[in-house]
């Protein structure tokens, strides 16, 4: 008895320990922002399918979402990824997706030729240019990592990072404990300045 409560008490904790982590890393580097266009940018996920990955569609989902997370509309959706296979890129595989099966109607950019994290990033700052609001996509802690990589490349539109709508208490929650860990290895390579938000307030606030 002793030892099966024991092993509730674990489980409850590690997930308590995922979701506080997932939530914290959703708020890095990111800070209030202001104007009137916006751009949402999800990163692609390993896909040599024909069709996007259970990854892609949940991303492209919560990028739909942060589209109007904060009642701003008109957002432009970027979808950046390039081809893991011999078929269609990362990119095209989450477009048909947004629009075929979800019916998605605003605005679609494609950014096709990244295969790599910072390659998603140097590709799409030409993108972001004009854009006074810019969020990122992905599993909370490489959306931080892909944020941190806007501040090493381009600082000023690093400013304009505002936080998606890619955490949700209680969503993966089974999973979290597992993408924690794996954030943890992920990010493993982040300065200590780079998990502050653009205000200097601490990740976790």
């Amino acid at each position: 008895m002793r030892r099966r409560t024991g092993l509730v008490i674990a489980g409850a904790a590690a997930l308590v320990w995922g979701e506080w982590l997932n939530r914290r890393w959703s708020r890095g580097l990111v800070g209030d922002g202001g104007g009137a266009s916006s751009a949402v940018v999800v990163l692609g996920y390993r896909n040599p399918g024909d069709t996007a990955n259970l990854i892609n569609r949940w991303r492209v989902r919560a990028g739909i979402r942060s589209v109007t997370a904060d009642g701003t509309h008109g957002a432009c959706l970027i979808l950046s990824g390039g081809a893991t296979g011999s078929g269609a890129t990362e990119a095209r595989l989450m477009a048909d997706y947004a629009t075929s099966v979800l019916g998605f109607e605003g605005p679609v950019l494609l950014e096709d030729r990244s295969t790599t994290t910072w390659e998603n990033i140097t590709n799409v700052i030409p993108l972001l240019e004009g854009v006074d609001r810019i969020k990122i996509v992905s599993q909370p802690a490489h959306a931080l990592k892909a944020r941190a990589y806007l501040r090493r490349q381009r600082p000023d539109l690093a400013q304009r990072l505002v936080r998606a709508d890619d955490y949700r208490p209680g969503e993966w929650i089974g999973v979290k404990p597992l993408l924690a860990l794996y954030g943890l290895w992920t990010l493993r390579g982040l300065r200590g300045d780079e998990r502050k938000t653009a205000r200097g307030r601490t990740a976790d606030v």
